[in-house]
């Protein structure tokens, strides 16, 4: 098909590297989520970087571009269930600020959530 707009991601090969992309932030995740549990705490490298990457995973799904692809509905269903999880049991711990707790809560719910809705439509159109 090779090119069918002037956009930047209006072609084969954008569609390509789109694909790649989502494909790293995906993998980058999967590996957090089967890691040491530990990783995922609310401190750590990977309990900052995976709701970023499930944020960025959204931002460009929500641009409907060819190459964009999210997880299936299951398995970010199952992303948010395991981080939320160990969320939840370490964030007392970090002694956070007054409203912090609950904005960031909310946050990481409405992040994952966004995920979720994006892959069962996504699940739905095919």
């Amino acid at each position: 098909m090779g090119t069918w707009g002037s956009g930047n991601f209006d072609s084969d090969t954008a569609a390509d590297h789109l694909s790649g992309v989502m494909g790293r932030l995906v993998s980058e995740i999967e590996e957090a989520m089967a890691g040491d549990p530990v990783g995922l705490e609310p401190d750590e490298y990977d309990g900052v970087t995976v709701p970023c990457n499930v944020e960025l995973l959204c931002l460009m799904a929500e641009q409907h571009h060819v190459g964009a692809r999210v997880p299936e509905p299951a398995v970010a269903e199952g992303w948010k269930t395991t981080f939320m999880d160990v969320w939840e049991r370490t964030i007392d711990g970090l002694e956070p600020a007054q409203g912090y707790k609950e904005d960031r809560r909310a946050e990481l719910i409405r992040t994952f959530d966004r995920l979720v809705a994006l892959a069962k439509q996504r699940h739905e159109e095919r």
